[in-house]
């Protein structure tokens, strides 16, 4: 079974017991983290796509760290003046979740 979750305007494809980096949030580590956006989901015996969520679909998931991305680098230079050139670097920071249980309820 997976399912294909929306967060902060992102869209995840997720499966149990595989990790996913989300926009950072008020979370300490060990705490459950639900979405509640779930646009679709792929069960065993067919499909269930939402309009444009879910009703009552949820998924949950454990905090494990806080991480850091990749350092993004950009340089900004003015052409022909001088001492006019600037090196900036960013690093985003994410919350790994690790998605610990898909709840999709039966449908009559």
């Amino acid at each position: 079974m997976y399912a294909v979750i929306e967060d902060s305007g992102t869209q995840f494809k997720v499966v149990e017991g595989e990790c996913i980096d989300v926009d950072l949030r008020q979370a300490a580590v060990g705490d459950v983290v639900e979405f509640d956006k779930v646009l679709f989901c792929g069960l065993e015996d067919g499909a269930r796509v939402g309009a444009p969520y879910l009703p009552d679909a949820k998924v949950r998931g454990a905090v494990e760290d806080e991480v850091k991305a990749r350092k993004v680098v950009s340089y900004k230079f003015r052409r022909r003046k001088a001492n006019s050139s600037k090196k900036i670097g960013h690093r985003q920071r994410y919350l790994r979740v690790r998605i610990t249980e898909i709840v999709v309820p039966q449908t009559a």
